[in-house]
């Protein structure tokens, strides 16, 4: 097997316009194609991760899920995107103009969630931010 790198990583989403808007809008991410049923309703919006590969947010009928930020069950528990040790106070500024409350934050990573509730880190780990 020659696995070659991330190529992409798919979220069901309720509202798939305001979860685009948070990953484009808030987090920068670069907005590449949208997918149409037969109906024209919209079922998916592809997001480019800076360095390959995308994110797919696609849309279901279903309720998000509710949960505390850890927990114990098997599954994804977040996606963690690398950002520059100088950026963060930027990033963490974005998100408070945005109204985007940090659940988390560590030496290396900011913690929040998209408005579905999915878990996302900007993190710049190993490298210590800049003071």
């Amino acid at each position: 097997m020659d696995v070659q790198g991330f190529h992409h990583l798919a979220i069901q989403v309720r509202d798939v316009e305001r979860v685009t808007a948070f990953y484009r809008d808030v987090l920068g991410l670069r907005e590449l194609q949208r997918h149409f049923r037969a109906d024209g309703s919209l079922r998916s919006v592809w997001v480019g991760v800076p360095g390959g590969g995308f994110l797919a947010l696609e849309a279901v009928a279903g309720e998000p899920e509710a949960g505390s930020f850890r927990h114990e069950r098997p599954g994804l528990l977040l996606l963690a995107l690398r950002i520059a040790p100088a950026e963060r106070a930027r990033a963490v500024e974005t998100l408070a103009r945005a109204g985007i409350p940090l659940e988390h934050e560590t030496r290396w990573t900011v913690y929040v969630r998209d408005p579905e509730g999915n878990r996302v880190a900007l993190s710049h780990h190993p490298e210590d931010p800049i003071s």
